[in-house]
């Protein structure tokens, strides 16, 4: 879908702005992992979250888990309305804070949530899968009182937005994927590899940051100091006495990943739909973002230039402009 030709204007203009004015203290990561960078817990409980955290407990699968979120009442004159927020593959909830000011600002409620198995949440050894997490979103929400909201959610997390919209349609106003994973349906030839269970207890140091430097890489454009926390949290909790556990966990959401796909959702999904990316994601993310909304029946596209996977991060004021014009719509 074409943009608007203020649209255009406006994000010519903010990019120039932002790229003249991002300032950091390094133009790219260190060249090895710093001295002081120790061991991190897999429940970040040495980390403080830009908001208070609070959690919702429950049972599931005869396990007694519990969820971790922040929930941000509105700075500015209250609009009734409130925002979902669902982190990505390897992130935590705190790294939407600049959203979650700019829309409690605007007069949003806001909500951002660690999904099961990651961040401040519990960890069990449950089957995991996107209609899990969706459940859960629903469930947080009847535990908050809250009966409808718009959804955003980056990476896999866009994911479990969709598959949200497509269960719970009349529990959600607006639907936003942000640089989502499994635009197309990739299963077709991978066969299937039951898990073994079997984790790399003792990981070598110097190859887990030489993997970092490559992941920083892929998903920023421009490198700002701001995102070494995200490599400090992996390399440190490679160094917790909880990291075998951790990494199981994260194979069976990989697992679950690569056995479940959204794409046959969408033609279903009638709510306003926002696939809001950064444009320099994989080489085919742009195509494949245009491709997916011209299948939802009310979806559009705003794809920024010269911005990579994280687009909330490297470009939150045109990010937080067009995400708020999108849920006022």
């Amino acid at each position: 879908m074409c943009l608007c030709s203020y649209r255009s204007l406006f994000l010519l203009t903010a990019f120039a702005v932002l790229t003249s004015s991002l300032v950091s203290a390094q133009s790219a990561p260190p060249d090895s992992a710093p001295a002081d960078w120790g061991p991190v817990s897999i429940n970040l409980e040495e980390y403080e979250y830009p908001y208070p955290v609070e959690y919702m407990n429950f049972s599931v699968y005869g396990e007694d888990v519990r969820v971790a979120y922040m929930d941000v009442a509105p700075t500015g004159p209250a609009n009734g309305r409130t925002v979902i927020f669902h982190h990505g593959g390897y992130y935590y909830s705190w790294y939407w804070k600049d959203q979650i000011r700019a829309l409690s600002e605007a007069g949003y409620r806001v909500i951002a949530k660690d999904r099961l198995g990651w961040g401040k949440s519990s960890k069990p050894d449950i089957p995991y899968s996107i209609n899990l997490w969706a459940s859960n979103t629903a469930r947080l929400m009847d535990y908050l009182g809250i009966e409808q909201a718009g959804l955003v959610g980056h990476s896999i997390g866009g994911q479990m937005v969709t598959r949200f919209a497509f269960l719970y349609p009349e529990r959600i106003t607006h639907l936003v994927t942000v640089n989502q994973i499994g635009l197309t349906d990739r299963r077709g030839g991978r066969g299937f590899q039951p898990l073994t269970g079997e984790v790399d207890g003792n990981p070598d140091m110097d190859a887990v940051y030489a993997s970092l430097l490559r992941w920083a890489e892929r998903n920023y454009v421009k490198w700002n100091s701001d995102y070494l926390e995200h490599m400090r949290i992996r390399y440190g909790q490679r160094l917790s006495g909880d990291w075998p556990r951790m990494t199981y966990i994260s194979r069976l959401t990989g697992h679950m990943r690569n056995m479940d796909t959204i794409v046959n959702d969408w033609q279903h999904i009638k709510t306003p739909t926002l696939i809001l990316g950064g444009q320099e994601d994989y080489p085919t993310y742009a195509e494949e973002s245009r491709h997916a909304a011209s299948i939802f029946p009310k979806g559009e596209v705003f794809l920024i230039p010269n911005i990579g996977h994280n687009p909330h991060e490297e470009a939150p004021d045109i990010f937080n402009a067009e995400l708020i014009r999108f849920l006022g719509s």
